[in-house]
């Protein structure tokens, strides 16, 4: 009979100490959830415009944000936005300018987004960025960056910015990347009339191979008026016959360098430059305008529009 009290009394005591021990964990693990700060996202929606053409008053860096923290976000109190200047050539320009406060905007301006979630819809114009760092119209040019930075400012005074990101949040499905660049760039204009020069590279020596691998296509340029011209690097290759790489057309060369040119007729009102590929990731080449200087260049292997340096034409 004592054996049986024994036993009883034995299971009795490590069944309280368990429980015991779990109401002590669970304590624990409460305590931790209760103590842990969690911080603030701040997603990207959708870049709507990153491009400031010079003279466009119009001209707007926009992009549509949500913010995320617990509570749904509503532990943000404001998003702050700073912008500094990066000059792309500061022997013409006013050189780098530290950044500055552009605007706090308090919460009760978010909407509710299609996820439960605050969002904003951001946008400074040419002539805000300008404003906040000090820098008149005429110092800028093209390829000049003004570098927005955003910042979460939340209830209880943390705040959190680029200096906190991690890659997982700049990933392609956090895309919280807090510092955007907004480039300037010049509207476009009637080209150039007279000779362009396109100064051609092969790196591996043996000519353009573009969209085949013994020849191909050269650079398009389509005129308003449906005039068509070509160039290209002449490739030494019998697969090149039939294609314009192996016309009589494309530009004679030793294989590495060589020198075209094409015309653009007076009244010209557009001229939409054209790559049609790099078959081996071997070609170079840069743009000249009549003055003689470098609109526009290429090094990839990539077909697609060729940009013009409005702003250099």
């Amino acid at each position: 009979m004592m054996k049986i009290n024994y036993k009883v009394f034995t299971v009795l005591a490590l069944t309280s100490l368990m429980f015991t021990s779990c109401d002590e964990g669970d304590a624990v693990v409460d305590t931790v959830t209760a103590n842990t700060l969690r911080g603030a996202i701040l997603r990207t929606i959708a870049v709507t415009s990153d491009e400031l053409p010079i003279g466009v008053d119009t001209g707007a860096f926009s992009v549509d944000l949500e913010i995320q923290s617990e509570e749904n976000g509503t532990l943000v109190s404001a998003l702050d936005a700073y912008v500094s200047f990066k000059d792309a050539d500061p022997s013409n320009g006013p050189g780098d300018v530290a950044e500055s406060l552009l605007i706090s905007i308090p919460s009760s301006s978010f909407s509710a987004g299609d996820r439960g979630l605050p969002t904003y819809s951001f946008s400074a114009s040419l002539g805000e960025l300008l404003a906040a760092t000090g820098i008149s119209a005429s110092e800028i040019d093209g390829s000049d960056q003004f570098r927005v930075r955003f910042e979460l400012v939340l209830t209880d005074g943390r705040t959190y910015s680029f200096a906190q990101n991690s890659g997982t949040l700049t990933g392609s499905y956090f895309s919280s990347p807090f510092l955007y660049s907004a480039t300037v760039v010049c509207p476009p204009k009637a080209p150039t009339a007279g000779v362009w020069t396109i100064n051609m590279v092969d790196t591996y020596g043996d000519g353009w191979q573009t969209t085949t691998g013994g020849g191909g296509d050269g650079i398009t340029v389509t005129l308003n008026d449906g005039t068509v011209l070509e160039v290209g690097l002449c490739s030494p290759y019998g697969s090149a016959a039939g294609t314009f790489l192996g016309s009589g057309d494309c530009v004679p060369n030793d294989g590495s360098t060589g020198t075209g040119t094409i015309t653009i007729p007076a009244g010209t009102q557009t001229a939409d430059w054209y790559f049609p590929g790099d078959a081996y990731g071997e070609i170079d080449f840069e743009i000249l305008t009549p003055n003689g200087n470098i609109v526009g260049g290429y090094q990839g292997v990539d077909a697609g529009a060729i940009t013009i340096d409005f702003c250099k034409d």
